[in-house]
């Protein structure tokens, strides 16, 4: 069963919005919220190893309910950028990272029904950044990750396994060439991120 924003996107992907009129918020550094008390430091966006542009749909499932968010990004050496949009074709989130500055925006009155967009962020980050780039962040909370060639596992400081995505590109393609299933072990929901075209490109090589 299908329904509007106002279950699915705020219980699955936690902390809620207050409601401005498109008003930048900017976080001070470059992390997210993961719990009540722990901020997460996010690599930086030129540690893809890549520049990215895609057109995706995320659909978050809690029980029997289900939601979809259809999105844009596009990732560069120095930055971020992803917009959100309803099923109507309207911007209703976006975000830009860069500078180790997040800098958020929220169409009025939808704060309370749409997940954070730092939250989209961190989901994005964390099933697309190679290891090695959350390595030192997750490290500092004392959390870790495991990878084999189609799943991704993040375990917290009591060793539990608290987030586990699946991938399901051929292995040696870019993980955005099939569906990714991001699932919360603890939390019970899951995200499907589906891309529905991107373009890839090497970023330059310093000198």
């Amino acid at each position: 069963m299908i329904r509007t924003l106002k279950i699915t996107f705020v219980t699955l992907v936690g902390v809620m919005l207050s409601a401005c009129s498109m008003v930048s918020q900017q976080p001070t550094g470059a992390s997210v919220s993961i719990n009540n008390d722990t901020e997460l430091a996010l690599p930086l966006p030129a540690e893809l190893g890549y520049s990215l542009t895609a057109s995706q749909l995320i659909s978050a499932m809690w029980e029997t309910d289900t939601q979809q968010l259809p999105v844009q990004v596009e990732v560069t050496p120095d930055k971020v950028v992803l917009a959100g949009f309803s099923s109507w074709g309207t911007r209703i989130l976006s975000l830009q990272y860069q500078n180790q500055v997040i800098d958020t925006q929220v169409l009025s009155g939808l704060g309370a029904t749409l997940p954070q967009p730092e939250q989209v962020l961190f989901n994005l980050m964390l099933t697309l950044w190679p290891a090695d780039a959350w390595a030192q962040p997750l490290q500092s909370i004392g959390w870790h990750l495991v990878d084999t060639d189609k799943t991704r596992t993040v375990f917290d400081d009591n060793q539990q396994a608290i987030i586990r995505i699946e991938y399901q590109a051929k292995v040696g393609e870019p993980k955005t060439s099939g569906e990714i299933v991001f699932k919360h072990l603890t939390q019970g929901y899951t995200i499907t991120i589906q891309t529905l075209n991107s373009t890839i490109v090497d970023n330059p090589s310093k000198s």
